[in-house]
């Protein structure tokens, strides 16, 4: 897998700005991405010392699509993948900083 498409883009909520002060930084990965890619990708593309990745899956949330003239229909989102990198201490990533 490509670099590049290892990470989607990063996510940045109150919890996650929160989690920047302790020097963890999450991001939205590919699917089927492992922890070794995503250390790779943020090192090489960030310059920084990568301690630890914790990776999760999200499920999908029902949704409805509803069009003028038919009956709504459910519709299952797809699921991603969230990833938590915590970098050395002294390291930041500046693109993220909220």
């Amino acid at each position: 897998m490509e670099i590049t498409e290892v990470l989607r883009h990063g996510i940045t909520t109150e919890k996650t700005v929160r989690l920047q002060e302790k020097n963890q930084y999450t991001f939205r990965v590919a699917p089927e991405a492992n922890k070794i890619d995503i250390r790779r990708a943020v090192e090489t593309l960030f310059k920084v010392h990568v301690v630890a990745v914790n990776t999760m899956r999200m499920p999908g949330k029902p949704r409805t699509i509803r069009r003028r003239g038919s009956a709504p229909r459910p519709v299952e989102a797809r699921e991603w993948k969230k990833a938590i990198v915590t970098l050395r201490e002294g390291e930041t990533i500046d693109v993220l900083k909220a």
